[in-house]
C-alpha cells in the first residue's frame, strides 16, 4: 500500500481525535487570510480612489476628516469654504486641475455632490447612457447606484437632507436621472453626481427653478460666476512635483483653510488600522500553535497506539524510512486539510461582508499571491509537529515492541 493511502486511512479511523487539529488549524488560517484579504483590498480601494489627486483643500479642522469625506465619502465635512476662496486657488500656478465639490444631501443613503463634469476625468469614469448635466435638478448616477435601486434615464428621484438620514426630503425639487456611468470599481459607483447650482438651490430659502446652463457645462471651477456661494472642498492635482513642498504650506499659512495630503492622510489611516490588524494576527498566532501543539498530540498519542502496528508493518517489509515518511505525512495531511478549509471560510466571510454590506467594492473569490505563503506555513506546521513522532516511528526496536 502506499504511503499516501495508508496515511488517509488512518486519519479516517481516528478521525476524533484529528478533528481539533483541522479545526484549530481552519480556524487560525481563516483568520490569517481574512487580515491578509481585507488589508490588500482596503489598500487598492485606498489606492484607486486617491490615485489622481494630489491635495484636497478644505475648511480648518481634521486633515483626515477631510480626506475620508472629501476622497472616499465616508465621513462628515469639515465645514464650507467660500467660492471665491476656492477660485484663487484655482488659479494658482502650481495647479493643473480644482475639482470643486459641494455636499450635505444623500438619496436613500448614497451622497448627492455637486461637482463639474471634470470630476468624471478624476475619477477615470465614463458615461454607459445618457449624457451629463445641463440644467439644475438633473443627476448622473454610479452604476451601484443605478442598479441597487434600478433606476433608469428620465426617473426622478428626490434628495433628503443630510449624508445619510431619509427623513428630511426635498420633495419640491427632486432630481431627473440624465446619465448612468459605466462601473469603474471605486467610490463614484456610490455618488449620485450633480451640479454645484442645484446644490446651493436646494438649499437656499426661495430656490430657482431648472435654470439652463447651455450644453457645455462649467469644466473648471474658475468659469463658475456664483462668487458669493460656498462649496465643501477642493480636489487638486498638481502642475509639477515643484508644489508638493510648496503649495500646501502656502495654503495652510496663508489662508484660512486647510490642504490635507491624501498619500499622508491614507498612511496614517492605515497605521491607525494596523493596531486592530496586529490584535487579530496576534490571536491567529495563538490558534496556529495550539494547532501545532494539537497536531503533535494526535500524532504522539496515535504513535503510542498504533507501536504494535507499525512493529508489524516493519516485520512485513516496511522500511524505518517508510514510517517515518508514514507518521510525516499525516501530520501534512491535517495541516492541509484545515488550511484549505480555513482559506475557504476566509474567502466564504468576505463574500458575507460584501453581499450584507452591499459594497460591490470587495472581490471575495480573488485569490491573492501572499495565500500561497500561508499554505507553507501550513505545511510547515505540520511537518514540525509530527517530527518527533515520526522520529519515535523510526527509532522503535521490533524485538521489543513485539516482546511485549
Amino acid at each position: 500500500m502506499h504511503i499516501v493511502h495508508i496515511a488517509r486511512k488512518n486519519l479516517i479511523h481516528h478521525f476524533s481525535s484529528s478533528f481539533l487539529s483541522v479545526l484549530l488549524t481552519s480556524f487560525g488560517t481563516a483568520i490569517f487570510c481574512l487580515i491578509l484579504l481585507l488589508s490588500n483590498q482596503f489598500n487598492r480601494q485606498l489606492t484607486i480612489n486617491s490615485r489622481h489627486i494630489d491635495l484636497v483643500v478644505g475648511a480648518k479642522g481634521s486633515p483626515l476628516q477631510l480626506i475620508l469625506n472629501s476622497i472616499y465619502h465616508i465621513d462628515y465635512p469639515t465645514g464650507n469654504i467660500l467660492l471665491k476662496d476656492a477660485e484663487h486657488i484655482a488659479k494658482h500656478p502650481l495647479v493643473r486641475l480644482a475639482v470643486p465639490l459641494s455636499m450635505g444631501d444623500n438619496y436613500q443613503g448614497y451622497r448627492i455632490i455637486g461637482t463639474d463634469s471634470t470630476f468624471l476625468s478624476l475619477y477615470g469614469a465614463s458615461l454607459g447612457e445618457g449624457r451629463w448635466v445641463n440644467k439644475d435638478f438633473e443627476a448622473v448616477i454610479g452604476y451601484q447606484v443605478a442598479h441597487t435601486k434600478k433606476l433608469r434615464l428620465g426617473d426622478r428621484i428626490t434628495g433628503a437632507h443630510g449624508l445619510s438620514n431619509a427623513a428630511d426630503l426635498h420633495t419640491d425639487h427632486p432630481y431627473t436621472v440624465s446619465g448612468i456611468l459605466n462601473k469603474s470599481e471605486n467610490v463614484v459607483d456610490r455618488l449620485v453626481l450633480t451640479n454645484l447650482s442645484s446644490v446651493w438651490h436646494m438649499h437656499e430659502e426661495h430656490p430657482h427653478d431648472g435654470e439652463e446652463l447651455g450644453q457645455n457645462e462649467v469644466k473648471s471651477l474658475v468659469d463658475v460666476v456664483h462668487q458669493d456661494k460656498e462649496i465643501t472642498s477642493l480636489l487638486i492635482q498638481y502642475k509639477n512635483p515643484t508644489a508638493v513642498a510648496l503649495f500646501p504650506r502656502m495654503v495652510n499659512q496663508t489662508t484660512n483653510m486647510q490642504a490635507a495630503s491624501p498619500a499622508m492622510e491614507s498612511a496614517r489611516l492605515l497605521s491607525m488600522m494596523g493596531i486592530g490588524m496586529d490584535t487579530l494576527t496576534i490571536f491567529a498566532s495563538v490558534l496556529m500553535c495550539m494547532a501545532a501543539i494539537s497536531v503533535f498530540i494526535s500524532l504522539y498519542n496515535a504513535f503510542t497506539y498504533r507501536k504494535y502496528e507499525l512493529a508489524l508493518m516493519r516485520t512485513m517489509g516496511a522500511s524505518r524510512i517508510k514510517l517515518f515518511l508514514l507518521m510525516v505525512t499525516e501530520g501534512l495531511y491535517i495541516t492541509l486539510l484545515g488550511t484549505v478549509l480555513g482559506m475557504l471560510l476566509a474567502h466564504v466571510s468576505l463574500w458575507f461582508i460584501d453581499f450584507y454590506g452591499s459594497s460591490e467594492i470587495i472581490r471575495p473569490w480573488q485569490l491573492q499571491l501572499e495565500e500561497i505563503r500561508v499554505i507553507w506555513i501550513g505545511l510547515a506546521i505540520g511537518i514540525i509537529a509530527s517530527l518527533i513522532p515520526a522520529i519515535k516511528a523510526y527509532t522503535t526496536s521490533i524485538s521489543k515492541t513485539l516482546s511485549r
